[in-house]
């Protein structure tokens, strides 16, 4: 199978600390090179964070598997620094930040719903006829 169809997507949520807003931005304007790299390398593929004026964190990943890219992570001493670092910007979490994504349902996918209308529209059909085609 290749690299792109075993990619997942994955959209996770979080919540930080109102008043610490401005700080996680400014953390987030310059990660850690080696942190960066050792996203790339764990398999963290076009990752994406945003965030709402409240605090509400919504991040995106494409990878294998959410619980497989965060242990591989795991094995990377900057990711534990890194954690650490992050952890008091957030608000609720009883695990490190990289711990407590709360994954949210995929309910639509455009491309995979025009594949699928595609696909439809491909197969063979007997319409019935209507009234004006009966003789």
């Amino acid at each position: 199978m290749s690299e792109a169809a075993a990619q997942r997507r994955i959209c996770f949520r979080q919540q930080i600390h109102p008043d610490r807003i401005d700080e996680y931005k400014r953390r987030h304007a310059a990660v850690w090179p080696e942190m960066l790299e050792a996203l790339r390398s764990a398999g963290w593929h076009n990752y994406s964070l945003f965030l709402s004026p409240d605090g509400l964190l919504i991040g995106y990943v494409e990878t294998d598997s959410l619980e497989a890219a965060a242990a591989r992570m795991g094995a990377y001493a900057v990711n534990a620094r890194w954690q650490a670092e992050m952890a008091d910007l957030f608000e609720g979490l009883d695990a490190p930040p990289d711990e407590s994504f709360v994954p949210l349902e995929e309910i639509f996918n455009l491309e995979a719903q025009l594949a699928g209308a595609q696909s439809r529209q491909a197969r063979p059909v007997n319409p019935a006829p209507t009234t004006g085609d009966q003789a």
